[in-house]
């Protein structure tokens, strides 16, 4: 490997998916300012994701709509003023 190419701040952190609660550990070096207290009882810095493995129509199976801006019902505002 070569060496002073990898980042400094390769740490352990959480993941939380935002759309079911559904949070990991694994390590990264991602820049985040919050933190959450894991089950385990210690504290990891957290990044928030939009859709993971649980929440992903490929990984589940299913077709699960995840609305974080509210585009689903401006979509159905927009088709009721066309009727």
């Amino acid at each position: 490997m070569k060496k002073e190419i990898h980042p400094e701040n390769y740490r352990l952190c959480a993941f939380k998916d935002m759309s079911n609660g559904y949070t990991f550990i694994t390590r990264s070096c991602a820049e985040t300012r919050e933190t959450l207290a894991h089950e385990d009882g210690v504290e990891y810095p957290l990044v928030k994701l939009d859709i993971s493995m649980t929440s992903h129509p490929f990984y589940t199976g299913k077709q699960v709509l995840v609305d974080t801006a509210g585009r689903v019902d401006k979509f159905r505002t927009r088709q009721a003023k066309k009727k």
